[in-house]
């Protein structure tokens, strides 16, 4: 494969990430659909020591590997990318762990985080409309002007109790967002919360908050007030 203006190459990066690999820690993230074995940290330490890369970053996205598709959004250039470019991108991002990282970490920053807001919202495949339900959870939280928040609730009442896994997640953060962030519309968000009983037994480690989303708005919002 091509090197960079710097010297690095793809298959130096590849062997370098499956000389991390950690048979344990892969194991660990299958059972979350996540095929990598590559400690997040020493990922990211890679990650510092390249800086911004963004052909580089194409080249390890195109290589398939999830651990260098990780790698590729931490030195990307987030504006770098066309709209077109990121949707096909995103479907092809069946890994949990890459699906995130290219959402948060590129999409989020990039100038078509709207419009592709808008287009996966409305997909018929759950994984594309959860990446706009998480865009969705952002406006909420930073940019609500615009958005039907009554609307955004009322579809989250007609679905999200029946959503795939990861579909009703992002639903699941949109509505805990719209509860921490409106206080007119709190109590509305509490009670589709408590109807809909979603995640209200997910196992949460000690010190964590659950994502239930009844008590994750009620601690959020103590955190604001105390």
């Amino acid at each position: 494969m091509a090197g960079t203006e710097t010297g690095e190459t793809v298959d130096g990066l590849l062997a370098e990430l499956a000389a991390l690999e950690d048979p344990r820690m892969r194991e660990v993230n299958e059972r979350h659909g996540d095929d990598h074995g590559v400690n997040l940290a020493k990922l990211r330490a890679i990650a510092k020591r390249l800086g911004t890369r963004h052909e580089l970053a194409r080249a390890l996205w195109a290589s398939g590997d999830t651990a260098a598709r990780l790698l590729a959004t931490l030195v990307c250039r987030p504006g770098g990318f066309g709209r077109e470019e990121l949707d096909a991108m995103l479907r092809g991002a069946r890994a949990p762990k890459v699906h995130d990282w290219l959402v948060n970490y590129v999409v989020k920053k990039g100038p078509h985080a709207e419009e592709l807001r808008r287009a996966w919202l409305a997909d018929p495949d759950p994984v594309v409309a959860s990446a706009g339900w998480e865009l969705t959870a952002e406006r909420v939280a930073k940019r609500p002007d615009g958005l039907d928040l009554d609307g955004l609730l009322d579809t989250v009442e007609a679905g999200m109790r029946d959503a795939p896994d990861r579909l009703q997640w992002a639903m699941n953060h949109c509505l805990a967002r719209i509860g921490i962030e409106h206080p007119a519309l709190r109590e509305r968000a509490l009670a589709v919360g408590e109807r809909l009983g979603v995640l209200k037994d997910y196992p949460t480690p000690r010190g964590c908050t659950s994502p239930y989303a009844p008590v994750w708005i009620a601690e959020m919002v103590r955190r604001r007030e105390a």
